[in-house]
């Protein structure tokens, strides 16, 4: 059960305002209000007012004026406040990660697994404050030197979904803000109050250290009408957006339209391939987790499993076998695997998946049925589902956000399998489980993988941040988080300084005056 002084401890309020510059909110009242309810229980948690876009340009006219004084601080020192950000939600990780979980409906230790992320961005973006590194090159004319170097951009949004309502706002915002950028987050309004949350985590820190309003803000509103301004808005140099292909693509071309920047986390539709050398007893609890984990709600969830006919019935049985120990219930209750459906329109979705791949001539061998009675009178409770199909149905080609996982036989060779992983527009993450050298260089090789994730031996889910995440295709092709992301985060310069007595051209070029 939760406990409303969880609320308390993070300054959740009865009522709460939908915007906030850092260190003060707004106060506006004639937007709407947002009621938010737990899909756990389906009881109400808190409201909040909708921002005006009013609220809005206040905002953005707020970041404007402190970037031009955070693109002063050292990034080392920007990377000290980031670190005691990370000590702050160390502070919190308990009642910040049980709000995740009741809000959105996750597991509570994937409650505060986010959380723990939240702090090992802190950490990464820490070092990275020190590494902001460019090249230097040499010059083709005598006594002139070259290097590149990155520079702040400015105001950058974060536009965040629902099933991770913190974490990929922290991937963002934590290296964006060592790179001299300041924040603007616009959260999904199906869980606003997490993000309030930490809003008043941060704000402690803030204050403590003198740093002016307009470093960190917070937008929460339509998007029909916030989120249209957002992508129209010149004053916004990059926005990090992530949810569906249909709305990350309209997202592209407003932007690409004035010539902004973007990053772009939108739909994956990943598949595992079992080849008949893979060892199942890794294989198996990745699969599970992959495709029962946040009832199946991750953009990294897998969706497909391509197995080799000859071991099919195997893998078939031991998955049965499986989902039958899966517990679904309360996900604040530790001993629960799987928590609810983010709401009634996601029960909605996974209903129609299951009647439209029957309909292809799919075959539902596990699950399938919504869960009723004691403990699930929210209605947004589902059985994970396993589905004998081919992957060229329609529906199978779709990323549904819901715990179904789709069987697919394939033959012959690795390469065959791996054309079937490929053939969707989607390209987020992939895995392959086999102990036979071959054929897993064969699954990361050109010819290999098309995703921007290509595991051996893992899951598709569970992305550590040290690496970039991301992927291709339909999926957007944005990257965040590690490796050398955060170059995305800033603008980048090339610069010559002669120091001679001569002008030299370029190219030996002559011209005397």
């Amino acid at each position: 059960m939760f406990d409303s002084k969880t609320l308390g401890e993070l300054g959740i309020k009865a009522q709460n305002f939908g915007s906030s510059t850092g260190l003060k909110w707004g106060s506006t009242t004639s937007e709407g209000e947002l009621k938010i309810s737990s899909p756990t229980d389906g009881k109400m948690i808190a409201t909040v007012y909708q921002a005006s876009e009013k609220d809005y340009d206040h905002v953005v006219e707020t970041a404007q004026q402190a970037f031009t004084y955070w693109r002063t601080v050292p990034a080392p020192k920007r990377g000290e406040i980031v670190r005691q950000i990370g000590l702050r939600l160390r502070d919190y990780k308990d009642p910040l990660g049980r709000l995740v979980s009741y809000e959105m409906g996750k597991s509570l230790q994937e409650g505060w697994g986010e959380v723990q992320e939240m702090i090992d961005i802190c950490d990464f973006a820490v070092g990275q404050s020190r590494m902001l590194y460019g090249f230097t090159m040499h010059s083709e004319r005598p006594s002139h030197r070259m290097y590149d170097q990155y520079h702040p951009l400015g105001p950058v949004v974060t536009i965040s979904a629902f099933n991770f309502p913190v974490a990929v706002w922290a991937w963002n915002a934590m290296i964006a803000a060592v790179a001299g950028d300041v924040n603007i987050w616009k959260p999904a309004s199906k869980v606003p109050l997490t993000a309030i949350a930490v809003q008043n985590i941060i704000s402690e820190v803030l204050k403590e250290n003198d740093i002016p309003e307009g470093v960190f803000n917070l937008v929460i509103g339509r998007g029909s009408s916030i989120g249209e301004k957002i992508l129209h808005d010149t004053r916004i140099p990059l926005v990090s957006l992530t949810g569906s292909i249909r709305v990350g693509r309209h997202a592209g071309q407003v932007i690409a339209g004035r010539l902004g920047k973007y990053i772009l986390e939108l739909g994956g539709n990943n598949a595992i391939i079992l080849t008949p050398d893979a060892d199942l007893k890794l294989a198996i609890p990745a699969i599970v987790f992959g495709a029962v984990g946040t009832a199946g709600q991750r953009c990294t969830t897998t969706r497909r499993l391509i197995i080799h006919e000859s071991i099919y019935k195997e893998v078939e049985q031991s998955l049965i076998n499986a989902y039958k120990s899966i517990r679904i219930g309360d996900p604040l209750d530790e001993k629960n695997h799987m928590g609810p459906l983010i709401d009634s329109g996601a029960v909605k979705t996974y209903v129609d998946a299951l009647e439209r791949v029957q309909k292809e001539g799919g075959k539902i061998i596990f699950g399938g049925r919504l869960k009723q009675g004691p403990g699930y009178e929210s209605g947004c409770y589902v059985e994970p589902t396993l589905v004998e199909a081919q992957n060229h149905y329609e529906i199978v080609q779709e990323e549904t956000f819901a715990p179904i996982l789709y069987l697919i036989k394939y033959s012959g060779d690795v390469q065959n399998a791996i054309d079937l992983q490929n053939n969707v527009v989607q390209g987020l993450s992939s895995s392959i489980f086999t102990n036979n050298l071959q054929e897993a260089e064969t699954f990361l090789s050109a010819w290999g993988s098309d995703c921007g994730i290509a595991n051996v031996n893992i899951g598709t889910s569970g992305a550590e941040i040290g690496g970039a995440f991301g992927g291709e295709k339909d999926t957007g092709g944005g990257r965040e988080s590690g490796s050398d992301a955060w170059k995305a985060y800033m603008r980048r310069q090339t610069n010559t300084i002669n120091y001679g007595k001569e002008m030299p051209l370029a190219q030996g070029i002559k011209f005397d005056i």
